[in-house]
């Protein structure tokens, strides 16, 4: 697996390093001692995978507060999708600052969120379906968001939502 540090520090870009024959490739998805060995958490409690209709559906922004803050490790399985993290750590030379790429079942790619990040993501084809393991459990009462266009932020999305979750239309803007 190959680690690639972001511009946002303690964020990475994570590649497969396939071993590729006539039947296709091999590649690890996930190796908890390559994660401890490039100093990241390599603790998972929980996988989730989500599935979305359509193309422009928008989830997030989304993160969890201690003590139930999330580390996620998140990929594509199908179609492709726009990702965004926000750097929220209020100590961070990159605090309010944020980094999105393309994840899709055809690029494999992956990206390690430490805590301390916001997260979420746009749909950029229909049938779009990603697989994420979590640091920590889904605590509904520490769960937190932002709006997807929150001017803190100055988010460039590549394509305009179509479709947004009331609930995440009903964040507070940041810094309420």
């Amino acid at each position: 697996m190959k680690f690639t540090e972001t511009r946002l520090p303690g964020a990475y870009v994570v590649e497969p390093e396939p071993l590729v024959d006539e039947r296709g490739f091999f590649a690890r998805a996930w190796c908890s001692s390559e994660f401890e060995k490039n100093g990241l958490v390599n603790r998972s409690v929980q996988a989730n995978m989500s599935s979305t209709r359509k193309k422009g559906t928008m989830r997030g922004l989304h993160h969890q507060v201690p003590p139930h803050a999330e580390t996620k490790f998140f990929r594509c399985t199908r179609g492709s999708l726009f990702d965004v993290i926000v750097d929220l750590r209020k100590d961070s030379p990159t605090f309010r600052q944020w980094t999105g790429l393309e994840l899709s079942a055809e690029n494999h790619v992956a990206i390690y969120v430490p805590e301390g990040f916001a997260h979420g993501y746009l749909t950029l084809e229909d049938e779009t379906d990603a697989y994420y393991q979590v640091s920590e459990f889904y605590t509904p009462g520490a769960e937190r968001g932002f709006r997807y266009d929150d001017p803190a932020f100055g988010i460039d999305w590549p394509i305009e939502p179509r479709v947004v979750s009331d609930k995440d239309l009903s964040w507070e803007p940041f810094g309420c």
